[in-house]
Formats: structure tokens, sequence, C-alpha cells
């Protein structure tokens, strides 16, 4: 398979200055609780070593901006927000019905989470689907890491489970256990599985036993805090929760360059492809598509990508392996010598079923440039056009709907309807009045003159949501309302705001 070297972008990662690049030396077997040395990595290319210092540096500077500093740029299109964890369960895994509150962290400059629980609870961060249950009030800060970083930490026969974070906290003691969130399908072979927690502390690495583990999460006792992420040993082939990322080359050629990245529903995995974009040495656009494969990924099973009309595609197939500790992210090249609509499938060759499938149509590669107002498409001509309502997300125009849409025969995308509205409401957590003064631009005191009139809760954001499809007139649609909420809300949100669209 094709495949570029990864290189560090500034603020992906926050580490301590003891939290170097390292490898194993021996570590043999590990115990319940077993701590292995870490020394320095002298296998990597210079150039390499070299670009991850730089980035170390970059993310101290970052976590020394900490909270001074508050994010407030969008992020570049190669630099999406990352995850995939809170897809829904497959037709194996069943989530439990656990009670925890849903909290959406604060985020800074250097790629930090920052949540402040003021109560005792079980509470699940939106963003990256860790769970934490706390006895009193606690800060916790985290960010996520690559686990290629610690590859020759990790030995056989453990393997990456889940994505690996960097946390701390002013209150450990507060901080009673964790959940990580893995991406296995643990749907008729549960019994036959082991997990353990990767701890780096310090210079050593600590397997420590995990509590529990559940269809989506595992569960460790907080013991201190630096990188922890799940490992896990199965003793039959393991089955994922997959991922397809699209990415599509800009350039002035007429033909179409696509790259096609199989992933596990690994965090860290997807940053480390989001970081390989940004390092590219071609321009990239991400399509958006729906990364969630409708079959589960195998590891060591084949599989093609077929393209109708037919395309050029190399590798022409694959064996699926999970590229968590690859600091080489394999991905499949797709060429169409004519632009035009066409379909990309994935498909197993053993069973021959399809596990992913997108259709892509011409408006997903069409490119705008703000500055020079223009629309380039892919057929290499510019076209002047009137200033329009459209909108940049991740790279991918997004059309919103024009006044003279309404007019002329309903043509366009349709506002949200007052219950597709009080459905988003629903699924909005505790820290629905930040996003609305943040995302949607909301006025504090829009939103207290609104408490004060009405005392039910979904009702308030209700009508602050109202209040917003109000303020943007035509286009308060469901794709303007995902590319507004796009950096802050839930997973859960942003496909049901999907699925509204999809139906206009």
């Amino acid at each position: 398979m094709s495949g570029r070297g990864l290189e560090p972008d500034s603020g992906a990662e926050s580490l301590s200055s003891d939290e170097k690049e390292v490898t194993a030396s021996s570590t043999g077997e590990e115990g319940s609780a077993e701590e292995h040395p870490a020394g320095e990595d002298g296998s990597e290319s210079s150039s390499s070593s070299s670009s991850e210092e730089d980035s170390d540096s970059e993310e101290s500077d970052g976590r020394r901006l900490g909270e001074e500093e508050e994010e407030k740029e969008s992020l570049p299109c190669c630099n999406e927000s990352v995850g995939v964890t809170s897809l829904p369960p497959c037709e194996h895994c069943r989530n439990e019905n656990e009670q925890k509150e849903l909290v959406t962290p604060r985020r800074f400059a250097g790629g930090q989470h920052v949540v402040q629980l003021e109560a005792e609870g079980m509470y699940q961060c939106s963003l990256t689907g860790l769970i934490f249950e706390v006895s009193g009030a606690v800060k916790i800060t985290y960010s996520l890491l690559s686990w290629s970083k610690y590859a020759g930490l990790v030995k056989k026969p453990w393997i990456v489970g889940g994505p690996l974070f960097d946390l701390h906290c002013d209150s450990i003691s507060s901080l009673t256990s964790i959940h990580f969130p893995h991406s296995l399908c643990l749907g008729g072979q549960g019994g036959g599985m082991a997990f353990k927690v990767f701890h780096l502390k310090g210079e050593k690495v600590a397997m420590e036993p995990s509590v529990e583990y559940s269809a989506s999460h595992v569960k460790w006792l907080v013991s201190s805090l630096s990188p922890v992420g799940p490992l896990i040993q199965g003793l039959e082939p393991l089955c994922h929760h997959g991922a397809v990322i699209l990415y599509k080359a800009v350039d002035e050629h007429p033909s179409l360059s696509f790259r096609v990245y199989v992933a596990t529903n690994n965090d860290s995995l997807i940053k480390d492809i989001i970081r390989d974009v940004k390092h590219s040495n071609k321009k990239l656009i991400k399509i958006d598509k729906p990364p969630a494969c409708q079959k589960l990924l195998q590891e060591g099973k084949r599989y093609r990508l077929v393209c109708e009309p037919e395309a050029e595609v190399t590798p022409e197939e694959m064996e699926f392996v999970d590229g968590s500790l690859l600091k080489l992210k394999n991905y499949i090249e797709v060429y169409l010598e004519k632009p035009e609509d066409f379909t990309m499938s994935l498909v197993e060759l053993d069973s021959e079923e399809t596990v992913w499938k997108a259709k892509l149509r011409e408006r997903d590669w069409i490119r705008y440039d703000q500055n020079k107002n223009e629309q380039k498409r892919s057929t290499g001509s510019v076209k002047k056009r009137k200033p329009s309502s459209g909108i940049l997300e991740e790279g991918v125009l997004c059309s919103k709907k024009q006044k003279t849409n309404s007019s002329a025969g309903g043509l366009g995308p349709k506002n949200l309807t007052d219950q597709q509205l009080m459905v988003i409401a629903k699924l909005f957590g505790r820290q629905w009045r930040e996003i609305a003064i943040e995302c949607l631009q909301v006025e504090m005191k829009e939103i207290e003159q609104i408490q004060a009139e009405e005392e039910d809760v979904n009702i308030q954001k209700f009508l602050v949501l109202s209040k917003w499809r109000e303020r943007e007139q035509s286009n308060g649609t469901a794709a303007a309302l995902h590319s507004s909420l796009q950096q802050a809300a839930s997973y859960e949100i942003l496909q049901t705001l999907r699925d509204f669209s999809a139906r206009c």
C-alpha cells in the first residue's frame, strides 16, 4: 500500500519535559502492573527526529499558554476536529444504560481540553468519549497523543485498544476512575479478551490492570496521571469498528485524485492521519462523507476499493492491519481521468460484502476561493460569480439556501423546522449556553431573558436555536447549523444534522 511518513505538527500533543520520544528496552512478560524503562529512540531518521523535537518544543509552548489563551480560531481544513469514537454501537454492541452526564470541554491552544466538574458523579466528554468518575469537584486537563511515539513499548501479544491521552487534574484524589473508549467490537468474543492500561510514569512504563470493560469502554482506577491508554490481548482475530476517511488532491489538473484512509475507530490514529495530510507535499481537502464502516474490519482480511465508473486504484487490494503504531500511515490512491460523478465502495474479498460506500458528486469537490470570490471546478475552468452565501466547511463547499430559492419553487435546502430544532435541543448537555455564545453568536442577555421567561430547559435551548434560525433568515438550514457547531457539538448532534440535511 502506498504511504507517506508522518511528522507531528505544532500544538498536536502536550508533553511534559520528561516525556521524550521513547522506545522500549527489553520488556519481557507484563505483570499486573509491571514497569519497563523507557530508552532513547535511535531508529528514526535524523529528519524525523528533528521534526519531532521541534514539535515537542511547540507543544510545550502550547502547554505554557495553557488556559491563558483559549482557542478561538477555527482549525484549518486538514486539521478538523478528530474523532469518530462516538459512533453509535453496531448490531453486535450495545451501550450500557449508565447514568452519566455529557460535558463539552473548553479547548485551548496546544490541543488542550479542560473540564471543570463541580460535584460527585460520572461525566462523559462529548468530544473524546472519555468518561470520568469523580468523588467531588475537580478540574481535568487532557489532550490526545500519538501511539506511534511509544510503539517500541507495546509488545506482543498486547496491541493498541483505543486512543492514548495525556491527563492531568488539580485533585487526583477526587478522580477515582477513567473509562477509555476502545475501537473493538466485542460481540460474541468478549470472553477471550484481556485489557490492560499503558501508563507512562516518568521514564518507566507500567502495564496496569483494568477493572472491567464494556462494549465501548475500558475502566481503570486512577493511580497517577500522565500518558495513559488501553491495550488489549485477544485470542481470536480481532474485529474493529472502522472508518474510511477521504481526501481530494487540489491542483489545476482537470482529472480527479483522491487519497483514501481505512482506519480503526481510534482517535489517536485518526489524528495521525490528519497530521499526515497536513504534512503532505500535496494540498488536500477533506471530502465530507459518513466515515463509519457498515461492516466490521478484521485483522488479516483483505479488502478492495471499487469505483464505478472504473478508476485507477493503487494498491488494488490491501490487508487490513491496525496502523496505530506505524509512523508510515497507509492509504489508497484513486485516480480518475475524467471528472464525473462516481461511487466508491470498500469490499471484503472473502465474502464480497460491501464494508463502506459513498457517492461522490461534483459539488463534493468544488473549491471555493473566498478572496477572489470564485468557484474553481475540477475541469480547471474559472467562472466569475456574484457573491453567494456559500460557506467553507473543512475545505468542502456547503451551499447555503439563497433567498431567491425560497420563491423559485422551493429549490435548495429548507430551513430547519420547529420539530427538528426540538430534536437538536434535547441532545445538548449542560454546556449548551457556552456553545450558543461561542458558536451561534447568541448574546448572554438573550439567554438570560429566555431563562427568565421559560423554566423548561429543553424549551430554553429550543428558543435559543430559534433565535439563531431567525437571524439566519433563509439560511437556517441543517448544513449551516452543522457548520456553526462542528467544533463544539457532540457527534450525535452533528450526525443528526447530517441526517436532516440529507433529507432535504
